[in-house]
């Protein structure tokens, strides 16, 4: 004997026949579809097999492995980040609320970025990494991609500008020339011969198109520029302040000191220093104080922007040994 179909189910089906009617679909084939449907696994739904088989070292160094799990998460990472920050930039509520609840979900992914990279400072052989960083030439961390577009999204390109060179740049002017300027690709072009080095040469063909195309879309509405937009009520919202405030300083002063950490174990020697990977000068292209890079300069005191980032000065890592 049958049993009688639940009320509550019964309600649920109601339901879905109203909304497949309401699309013109047929409820009657999905329900098809999900009798032969096979059940989900854990495996299939993440492609942990995929996920897996990404790992491919290019030497036998056992570190190598860690070395490159950790830059993929690092990457995993940025690309929540960077769903957030779209978020924010494509909400038209305008709340403090929204805004932070968001500029919270970045910070907690940088913070756990932040607290891991101790993985990448004390968690692989020195030595090891000194032998099968020539067999990643000239690949470097510096061709992120996803890390440009969080500062690209964050604020106006000029913000972004090398610090001898921002004065001359406003946000009226082209963004292809503000491009040409920004910090970063000082720090992979020879200071004698102004030559890019070929990872530079490699990032800027194969994502220039990206990265101007985004900077197209976001030119009035970075998180900066979202932010101005707000009520005025709005952008006095103490949290608010604070959450902006926090990833600034996660993104362009903390995250910087974790890689000086990890470049001063690895590549600093008592006579001169080691290359990094990619050939750019870390040593002055790291340092945040060096680049003063500032996502929301408005939101800082004088007296903080002319000490920001001089926490590296005084850092244990900061000292030849």
């Amino acid at each position: 004997m049958n049993e009688p179909i639940q009320p509550e189910i019964a309600e649920k089906i109601k339901q879905l026949e109203k909304k497949f009617k309401n699309s013109g679909q047929d409820l009657g084939s999905y329900l098809d579809g999900l009798l032969h449907d096979r059940y989900l696994t854990y495996w299939d739904y993440i492609h942990l097999d995929t996920l897996l088989s990404l790992q491919i070292p290019r030497t036998h160094f056992p570190d190598e492995e860690i070395f490159i799990t950790y830059h993929q998460i690092t990457e995993l990472y940025f690309k929540l980040i960077i769903h957030e920050l779209k978020q924010i930039i494509d909400d038209k509520l305008q709340t403090a609320q929204f805004f932070t609840t968001k500029l919270e979900r970045v910070n907690r992914y940088f913070r756990v970025l932040i607290n891991s990279f101790d993985v990448m400072i004390k968690g692989m052989d020195r030595d090891q990494f000194l032998k099968y960083r020539m067999s990643l030439l000239p690949a470097s961390g510096f061709q992120s991609v996803q890390y440009r577009l969080i500062e690209i999204y964050a604020t106006p390109l000029v913000n972004l500008v090398n610090i001898k060179n921002r004065s001359q740049f406003s946000e009226q002017d082209k963004l292809e020339d503000i491009f040409e300027h920004l910090y970063w690709k000082s720090g992979a072009t020879d200071k004698e011969t102004g030559e890019k080095t070929l990872t530079l040469k490699q990032f800027e063909y194969r994502y220039t198109p990206r990265m101007m195309r985004i900077a197209h879309q976001v030119k009035h509405s970075t998180i900066f520029h979202k932010y101005l937009e707000l009520p005025e009520k709005e952008q006095n919202n103490v949290h608010l302040i604070e959450a902006l405030r926090t990833f600034d300083t996660n993104v362009n002063i903390n995250w910087l000191l974790m890689h000086m950490g990890a470049a001063f174990r690895y590549l600093n020697k008592e006579k001169g220093e080691v290359l990094a990977t990619g050939g750019t000068n870390w040593k002055k292209f790291l340092p945040p104080s060096f680049q003063r890079i500032m996502f929301f300069p408005d939101l800082w005191s004088e007296e903080e922007k002319e000490n920001w980032g001089q926490q590296w000065v005084a850092h244990q890592f900061n000292t030849v040994k």
